[in-house]
Parts: C-alpha cells; structure tokens; sequence
C-alpha cells in the first residue's frame, strides 16, 4: 500500500504552546503524476535503455520502495528545536 497521509511537527521552545502541526495529504500528489505519466514513462524507458537496465526491474524496485514508505518516522533535533516527520 503507499503511503496516504505524512504529519509534520515543528516544535520550537520560542514558540507558545505545542507548535506547528501539518497533515499533508499524500494521495493528492498522484492527480500531477498521473498528468505527466508520458513524460515519465519516456524518463524511465530512455535511461534504461542507455544503461542497459530492465525497465520493468526498475519500476519494481521503485514501487517497492514507495510502498515501503509507510510506516516511516523521522525525527530531527538541534538548538531545541525539533520536527517529527511521520509517514502513513
């Protein structure tokens, strides 16, 4: 499944009370990519072809990495200030 939904946490101590929280909804970024599928077909084909690369290899292995994408959680601290990434 991929992901759907990342939630964005910024929390800065200047700030008052729990800082900022993001819902980004991931499922609207396919609306672009389905627009330029074309072009996109045409940037994956060339290159394999160039390289020598299965094409079909390489649309797997970049599928099963966006699929393992859910589940992901990334969390950064420095000077106090802290994001929380979490990928659904």
């Amino acid at each position: 499944m991929i992901p759907s939904i990342a939630m964005v946490r910024i929390e800065n101590p200047d700030w008052r009370g729990r800082g900022l929280r993001l819902w980004i909804p991931l499922f609207l970024l396919w609306i672009p990519v389905v627009l330029l599928s074309p072009l996109l077909v045409v940037l994956v084909v060339v290159p394999c072809m160039v390289f020598g690369i299965n094409a079909w290899t390489a649309l797997r292995t970049f599928w099963g990495i966006l699929s393992g994408m859910a589940g992901t959680q990334v969390r950064v601290c420095a000077d106090g200030k802290r994001v929380h990434v979490r990928i659904l």
